[in-house]
């Protein structure tokens, strides 16, 4: 649309099978540029262009939103990180 991109990909990284040093990244991304970028390791936004700056901390002073991001890491990585192990070791 009027030649404006924008996208928010979340992800979770792990490299063991023991899943306590999974990270959540939730990506902002405009024009194929990450202005802002959530990280379960760091624990808050991080803004990478004026605007991303703006708003994370904007995001940072927001209790609810900060909190609601951290918990996708339970939510979202570690519960499917669980299932998705359990099913690889249930094949071999």
């Amino acid at each position: 649309a009027n030649g404006y991109y924008y996208s928010r990909w979340a992800k979770c990284i792990h490299s063991s099978r023991d899943l306590s040093d999974m990270v959540y990244i939730d990506n902002y991304i405009f024009n194929k540029d990450v202005y802002i970028q959530f990280n379960s390791t760091v624990g808050e936004y991080v803004g990478y262009t004026e605007h991303g700056v703006f708003n994370a901390k904007n995001w940072n002073n927001n209790p609810g939103q900060l909190q609601g991001e951290r918990a996708e890491l339970e939510r979202v990585c570690k519960s499917r990180g669980e299932l998705y192990q359990s099913a690889i070791t249930d094949k071999s």
